[in-house]
């Protein structure tokens, strides 16, 4: 077996430096330059894609009962790709078979397999960019990074997070305990990691690799065969990170089976018969909370690791910069039309208005200022689409019409090209019941919510995140006191807190080895993104020991 580890050792080094230091550290290039992926990187990831389309993916030696695939891309394309497709119990069989294996190597072997798959997964970036664009919506600038470098940071985050896990006490020791009736009593002790058993990771269609790597790699670390669910509209993402996986397993004279693809169709789905099988032991989730609470109440036999619905928040009490807010805004509520598990929904403004750098605006004028810059950003069609996107399922246009109902309408969402954009809508709420606005509505869907002050929609923004669950929450203030509030306010509602975000980094924004992604202590995910709890129970220490010989 080659030495992965030994081959990446400097890379890992740096990783787990990062993950203490918790500061800018991305060690795969973000930007789709030849500068940094060479000439014919471009060229070749996007021919290598047009490849792929109406043929049938290849996973050599995978279990295979049929194909399967009906992906369309939100952009109108049909892919025409199918899979090979298995029932959960042949796929289960599969991987109990590749289990003892895969569970006996050292947890430097597996680790450095696992970065050697996501080096690979990187020099494919471009490949990823059109894949993820085509299956879920994003142009593709987005979908080059979310699907493709930032996602492999998450990976590599996971890894070593799982590396630093295992390897933090001694593997063996030497036991000695003073006898004052002659010879100390001396015992060798041996700690050897267990993995857990099967798991069973879930994507979701809006960011199939970018929410799946963190489960996927830090299972496949502590030594646990993985299976891998992708939704069934965003299949291909998933298929081409399992390819290459299985194939540094078989250059590695390992069980390819070590990761396996489960695909299914709608009307035909496989995940409840997965998810329920006593064999899977831990399960990742992204997704509605609807099907996380049943996965959660059906599974006792695993550790089930969520990330679900939320209801994210701004609340703007002052501002000293009036139009960087509203550009700052404008951009967060526009990203991939709102489909991001981070996009803000509610914002709560004083009815009597707010202090600013340009004198004191009155609610109708902050709204109105949120709304304009919405505008400026997306004046320009082209400019548009490419933060927009498409929308990547049909049900979002559903409830954003719905959503034009349950107040006054700011601004309309409107088409940019084609029946799959959407531009976001704003509607102020002027009644007082909630009902209308605290649950999530997913999509390019933003409610402004007049407050009796600021301190009111402290309240209410961390209350609803308590309640109905939050990723992330924004707060523009210049009162130092009432900021101090509104970090101990949130702070004890477990959602993660933006201050006063004015350029180009936007709340939407999760960092790789810095920002913990979702806190796991609110309704919004029971898991975090990647922290000690992330990692630890997917294995366990189990001992031998034995009388040392005098």
């Amino acid at each position: 077996m080659p030495d992965y580890f030994a081959r990446h050792r400097d890379l890992i080094e740096a990783a787990r430096a990062a993950v203490y230091a918790r500061g800018y550290w991305a060690p795969f290039q973000e930007i789709p330059s030849a500068k940094f992926y060479g000439e014919a990187a471009k060229p070749d990831g996007e021919a290598a894609f047009n490849a792929l389309i109406g043929q049938a993916f290849a996973l050599p030696g995978h279990p295979e009962e049929g194909r399967i695939g009906s992906e369309v891309s939100p952009w109108g394309k049909d892919l025409g790709i199918t899979y090979p497709a298995a029932s959960p119990e042949q796929l289960i069989a599969a991987a109990r078979a590749a289990q003892p294996q895969w569970a006996a190597l050292s947890p430097e072997q597996r680790v450095g397999i696992c970065v050697e798959i996501v080096t690979r997964l990187n020099r494919l970036s471009f490949v990823f960019g059109h894949a993820v664009m085509h299956t879920t919506g994003q142009a593709f600038p987005m979908a080059f990074q979310a699907g493709g470098p930032h996602a492999q940071d998450r990976a590599l985050e996971a890894i070593v997070s799982a590396y630093d896990e295992m390897t933090r006490y001694a593997s063996s020791a030497i036991w000695e305990k003073p006898n004052d009736k002659g010879d100390p009593i001396r015992l060798e002790k041996h700690w050897r990691i267990v993995p857990r058993g099967l798991s069973l990771v879930i994507g979701c269609q809006t960011f199939p690799t970018w929410n799946s790597y963190p489960g996927l790699f830090a299972s496949l670390a502590t030594g646990n065969p993985v299976i891998v669910k992708p939704h069934p509209n965003a299949i291909l993402p998933l298929a081409l990170t399992v390819r290459v996986a299985r194939e540094v397993l078989a250059e590695a004279g390992l069980p390819q089976d070590v990761v396996l693809l489960a695909v299914d169709e709608p009307g035909k789905e496989i995940t409840r018969d997965l998810v329920t099988n006593p064999a899977v032991r831990i399960i990742d989730y992204t997704g509605s909370s609807a099907f996380g609470a049943w996965v959660r109440a059906n599974a006792p036999q695993a550790d089930v690791y969520t990330e679900e619905a939320g209801v994210n928040t701004i609340v703007i009490a002052a501002s000293d910069n009036f139009k960087g807010m509203c550009s700052n805004i404008a951009f967060s509520l526009s990203l991939y039309s709102g489909q991001m598990c981070t996009a803000p929904q509610n914002i709560y403004v004083p009815q009597a208005g707010i202090e600013t750098d340009e004198g004191r605006k009155s609610f109708d004028e902050v709204a109105e200022g949120i709304a304009s810059a919405v505008d400026r950003l997306l004046g320009d069609p082209a400019r548009a689409l490419g933060v927009c996107g498409t929308v990547a399922n049909p049900a979002t246009i559903e409830r954003l019409n719905r959503a034009r109902g349950l107040g006054r309408i700011l601004r309309d969402s409107t088409a940019i090209e084609g029946e799959r954009t959407a531009s976001p809508l704003i509607v102020v709420i002027e009644d007082a019941n909630q009902a209308n606005y605290i649950d999530e509505w997913f999509g390019p869907i933003a409610f402004i919510v007049p407050v009796a002050d600021a301190e009111d929609g402290i309240a209410k923004a961390s209350a609803v995140a308590s309640h109905k669950g939050a990723i992330t929450a924004a707060l523009y203030d210049t009162d130092e006191q009432r900021i101090e509030t509104a970090i101990d306010a949130f702070s004890q509602a477990a959602v993660n807190l933006s201050i006063n975000l004015t350029g180009n980094i936007f709340v939407n924004q999760s960092a790789a080895f810095s920002d913990f992604h979702v806190t796991g202590g609110n309704p919004a995910g029971n898991a975090s993104l990647t922290d000690t709890a992330f990692v630890a129970n997917r294995f366990r220490r189990v001992m031998w020991r034995r009388p040392l010989k005098q």
